[in-house]
């Protein structure tokens, strides 16, 4: 009795650690299932995820240094969101973190082969990267994940944007994200002389499953080409969920960005994802 008792207590006790170790890592658990929200681009079809898991907030500064040992941001501060990465640099990112934690990396990187898929004729790196499906390491979301996540998964509500129909109540963008609330048309001097820049991560309201800033701060990358997500080719990779420089229809999830892989700003960032 005295034997079962203690092997329940470690049991419970592995249990809570799994538990504290993946709120430690800010990720969410997103459940599964078809697509709810109406105004997503996968609402109808028949594309089903399974059940993953997602960074809470988009990769901090402070996360990228204890990784990566250095910081190419232009907007300085431990918790605002990395900037001026590269697609590339999000992939090295997610197999250093994964080898830092014990994890197995999700992506196999040849940084010699050229990709015969990357038809960019601006990319000059070209990297050829291949994925182990069932590795435990870390990774960017595919659009369909990322899409799911920012529209509340099996929580969906249907909103506009991550979180509210309220673009002002949970993205940082063109704007809101400087020293005054701006009106009229963007422009680029308006944008410069009101000091716009990122923001300290998860200050704006969650969405449905408590994830922040899916919509605006910085852009994401995801994994997939741009051009079809059915096909293993292309010249640009997707970002999504709009920043704080660019116009507020971009923070709605459905909204489909494209850059080269070896782009970046200072309006460019990620977050993470992990197979459950």
């Amino acid at each position: 009795m005295k034997i079962r008792f203690i092997m329940m207590v470690l049991a419970i006790m592995a249990i809570l650690s799994a538990c504290s170790k993946k709120e430690s890592d800010n990720l969410v658990l997103v459940k599964g299932g078809r697509f709810l929200n109406t105004n997503s681009n996968f609402y109808g079809s028949n594309v089903t995820l399974t059940d993953f898991y997602i960074s809470k907030y988009e990769i901090t500064q402070k996360e990228w240094i204890e990784v990566m040992e250095s910081n190419p941001s232009e907007f300085k501060g431990d918790n605002l969101p990395v900037e001026m990465v590269s697609w590339y640099e999000a992939v090295e990112y997610c197999n250093k973190r994964s080898i830092k934690e014990g994890l197995e990396p999700h992506y196999n990187i040849d940084k010699v082969k050229i990709d015969p898929n990357n038809i960019s004729e601006y990319d000059n790196i070209k990297w050829t990267i291949t994925i182990n499906e069932e590795a435990n390491g870390y990774r960017l979301p595919t659009e369909a994940e990322w899409e799911y996540a920012a529209g509340g998964g099996q929580m969906s509500k249907s909103y506009t944007y991550s979180g509210s129909d309220d673009a002002d109540e949970v993205a940082w963008y063109w704007k809101n994200a400087g020293d005054t609330y701006l009106s009229g048309d963007w422009s680029c001097a308006a944008v410069d002389n009101n000091n716009n820049q990122t923001k300290l991560v998860g200050t704006k309201k969650p969405n449905e499953l408590g994830i922040y800033d899916m919509s605006g701060n910085v852009r994401e990358w995801c994994w997939d080409w741009y051009e079809d997500m059915n096909v293993n080719s292309g010249t640009y990779r997707v970002w999504k969920g709009g920043g704080w420089l660019g116009d507020v229809s971009c923070c709605e999830p459905s909204y489909r960005g494209k850059f080269e892989a070896n782009g970046m700003g200072s309006d460019q960032g990620f977050r993470v994802c992990r197979n459950k």
